[in-house]
């Protein structure tokens, strides 16, 4: 399958997955899981800024159309298109990244990933959460929702990987 087409198609599952079935879901204490941004971690090594943020732009876009939430999901998943380029690059191994490698928890492991990606994820709950709230006297409860909600995101990202990627770096 072509990369193009592999991601085009990633784009209407984590959109369709997101939309239909984990906005739905209540937690309770705040608990919103959105996994959507790993899209953005899937996305190739050497996309520019530009690019990514396109990228980005249209799927919380697509995702803030049907969720009604005026734009959170746009400018936050916008924050994480723009900080990827710098994070990846503080976190990049020692022989830089591989054309062709495809960015996940099998290719570069699970520390590599847990970095980058709670990183990514960090700025992505915190700034929506910070934007949904918009006081700053509520900061503590910014705060646990972003703590909360990150540990239950970042869980479900990896259990994905491990149920949808192949070692071998197939979908």
């Amino acid at each position: 399958m072509s990369q193009i087409a592999k991601h085009t198609l990633r784009f209407f599952l984590f959109f369709l997955v997101q939309v239909l079935v984990l906005n739905q879901i209540e937690l309770g204490m705040g608990i919103q899981i959105m996994i959507y941004p790993l899209f953005i971690l899937f996305l190739p090594v050497e996309m520019g800024v530009f690019s990514l943020m396109l990228i980005a732009f249209a799927l919380g876009l697509s995702i803030d159309a049907l969720s009604n939430t005026f734009g959170l999901h746009t400018s936050s998943l916008l924050a994480v298109g723009y900080f990827r380029p710098l994070i990846y690059k503080l976190f990049a191994p020692r022989d830089g990244y591989d054309a062709l490698l495809e960015t996940n928890i099998f290719t570069l492991g699970t520390g590599w990933f847990l970095k980058t990606f709670g990183l990514l994820i960090i700025i992505h709950h915190f700034w929506f959460f910070m934007l949904e709230m918009f006081k700053l006297n509520e900061i503590v409860f910014v705060l646990q929702k972003t703590g909360l909600s990150l540990v239950v995101s970042i869980l479900i990202c990896i259990l994905l990987q491990y149920l949808f990627l192949r070692k071998s770096n197939e979908i």
